[in-house]
């Protein structure tokens, strides 16, 4: 179907529907990028296709052969250079709510790790505070921390909660299965009826999830009762089955059954 007639040049509804399919991959992929070192790369490589465009329609055979022998490499070199970040875009892009609503999610080895984690944390009597994000980008408390960017692991978890750690103050953020940073600092809950005894990780935890709709994970270190907060509303004193089920629940993650 013809839209529009732009000199010589026929414009159709597909046509529109490329220009915008690819825009949104171009700019979701710039958005994982965007504060880390690939960013520089991506421009770079955006300014060469540019270039290769330039050079055909001035018709520089020499240029133009050149690029198109590159053409290949260029493919291998972008996934190579780009891996973490268009693993990122894949993993963001299953969780949305679309195609949870086409795929049923089995399991999380996420979920599973940050269980085993507060679990050992609750054992040593590691204080913690876990954030774990949903629909709601929370790119301004990430960055009031310390990057990691490293994959999800009880290990990891219990480590940076060490209180010898200098890294153990403030909470952990957990983005599309990536530790995405340390030491980050969230909102206190200004709720004037909130319990006599909750201490600064509770309120920070409470005040995150009124915000947003992430879901933080409160480990005590007095007691080393695991607490978890969403939507406002703190659950505590959960055991392992409890935490799994919230987790579960939240994050629309069908549970094992057994046969």
């Amino acid at each position: 179907m013809k839209l529009v007639t732009i000199g010589f040049i026929n414009v159709t509804i597909f046509d529109v529907l490329d220009i915008l399919v690819i825009s949104f991959l171009l700019y979701k992929l710039y958005f994982f990028m965007k504060g880390s070192r690939a960013v520089q790369m991506f421009f770079g490589l955006i300014f060469i296709l540019i270039l290769s465009v330039l050079v055909q329609i001035m018709n520089m055979s020499g240029m133009t052969w050149i690029f198109q022998s590159l053409r290949t490499i260029w493919l291998v070199a972008f996934v190579v250079l780009f891996q973490p970040e268009l693993r990122r875009m894949l993993t963001h892009l299953g969780q949305t709510r679309v195609m949870q609503w086409f795929v049923k999610v089995g399991r999380s080895k996420s979920i599973d790790e940050v269980i085993a984690a507060c679990m050992e944390l609750t054992k040593r009597r590691y204080g913690a505070l876990i954030v774990l994000t949903r629909d709601t980008g929370i790119k301004a408390i990430i960055d009031t921390g310390l990057k990691i960017q490293a994959d999800v692991s009880s290990e990891l978890i219990v480590s940076v909660f060490n209180p010898r750690s200098p890294l153990h103050d403030g909470a952990i953020v957990i983005q599309n299965d990536i530790i995405e940073a340390a030491k980050c600092i969230l909102p206190l809950s200004q709720n004037p009826n909130l319990e006599p005894y909750f201490g600064m990780r509770h309120r920070a935890a409470l005040g995150l999830s009124e915000e947003s709709d992430a879901v933080c994970i409160i480990v005590s270190e007095e007691s080393g009762a695991i607490s978890i907060a969403i939507g406002g509303i703190i659950q505590k004193n959960l055991d392992y089955e409890s935490l799994r089920a919230t987790l579960n629940e939240a994050f629309n993650i069908e549970p094992i059954r057994s046969n």
